[in-house]
């Protein structure tokens, strides 16, 4: 009984010896036993000795410069015997896995992070942060740092995220994949609680003092004062007239007041300008009835037919069908040309009119 008895023993200890043999790829900790001009030699307890050299000493300087014995150091393992008999290390390697850990723990605890900005490019910026590489998207900027560029031209937005470079952003982690090599981040996400509690204090219906702050191909963007909040104005928010261009009716700098349309999420604001302005379509019906013939100028074309003013504010529209191509539609009419219509539906509540090109 004895016998058995040790040698249970024997081969369990054996067993939770094979347990705790170090793997390639592992992260362990090590003291500084010696450190040579091109090598650093480490204790790893029972594991035994570890050497850092060659390549992955040259790649890990800036770690090693310093190292005095006794220090402990992470460091992953590379090779578990080499010629001489060393386990093989690399404080390089063991720093970006152990970097990579962190980044994990901070995105599933919700934590914001600094990022430096150390490029940029027409998608955002190019940026590091626990020595890791990452991306921040421009769609993820703040209201701050977002360029507004009229015109949404991309080289003019490269410029102003060029100067962002350099600069330190308070980011958080949208997306962290190690395998693939990916880090996405978000600084407008580290805002997003502070102004959900700002935009309780709104609803929609309330009218609101603003600056126009930005001006782009499908709107404006406005700051609402005094809590400084970003709101966005579409293009067909603007004005009652057809706008090919916001700049023609706004100014960045101009102060205006807005009604607030819709809060989405509870964070996006969605606010209106006509929504002030007189309906010019109130009544409409009144003073144009089907039928009517009536003196219009052709403003622009579209895939659906032609837009005709006939009054200020007020546009039909001519559809395609009427000439049955658009290049017989482009030889019957021509733009900021005016001709006689007659008018074939008229629906005030839908902002709609329908014409007909007389012979």
């Amino acid at each position: 009984m004895y016998y058995t008895g040790f040698m249970k023993t024997s081969i369990e200890n054996k067993n939770n010896d094979l347990l705790k043999l170090p793997r390639v790829g592992e992260i362990v900790e090590g003291s500084v036993i010696g450190v040579g001009r091109s090598s650093v030699y480490v204790d790893l307890g029972p594991v035994g000795t570890g050497i850092i050299y060659g390549q992955e000493f040259q790649e890990a300087k800036v770690i090693l410069k310093n190292a005095k014995i006794g220090d402990k150091l992470m460091l992953k393992i590379v090779e578990l015997e080499n010629d001489d008999g060393y386990i093989e290390l690399s404080a390089t390697q063991a720093g970006r896995e152990l970097n990579w850990d962190k980044l994990l723990i901070k995105k599933e605890k919700g934590e914001t992070l600094t990022a430096k900005v150390l490029g940029a490019n027409k998608g955002g910026l190019l940026v590091e942060t626990e020595r890791v590489a990452g991306f921040l998207p421009v769609s993820q900027l703040s209201p701050k740092n977002y360029p507004r560029v009229e015109g949404a031209d991309r080289t003019k937005i490269l410029d102003k995220l060029q100067k962002l470079v350099g600069q330190e952003i308070i980011v958080k982690i949208l997306t962290i994949d190690q395998n693939k090599n990916i880090l996405i981040l978000s600084e407008k996400a580290t805002e997003t609680e502070k102004i959900k509690e700002i935009v309780k204090k709104y609803k929609v219906g309330d009218v609101v003092d603003g600056e126009i702050t930005g001006i782009v191909e499908f709107g404006v963007f406005i700051k609402i004062l005094p809590e400084n909040l970003e709101g966005l104005i579409h293009i067909s928010e603007i004005d009652w007239q057809l706008i090919d261009d916001p700049a023609e009716i706004v100014k960045i700098g101009q102060k205006v007041k807005a009604k607030i349309i819709e809060i989405a999420d509870g964070i996006r604001i969605s606010l209106s300008l006509k929504a002030l302005k007189h309906d010019p379509w109130i009544d409409i019906d009144k003073k144009y009835k089907k039928g009517d013939v009536v003196e219009g100028k052709v403003t622009k074309f579209n895939p659906f037919g032609a837009f005709v003013q006939i009054a200020p504010k007020i546009q039909g529209l001519v559809h395609i069908s009427e000439f049955g191509t658009k290049t017989k539609m482009e030889q019957k009419l021509k733009v900021s040309k005016t001709y006689q219509f007659q008018i074939t539906q008229v629906e005030p509540a839908e902002h709609r009119m329908t014409l007909r090109l007389t012979k």
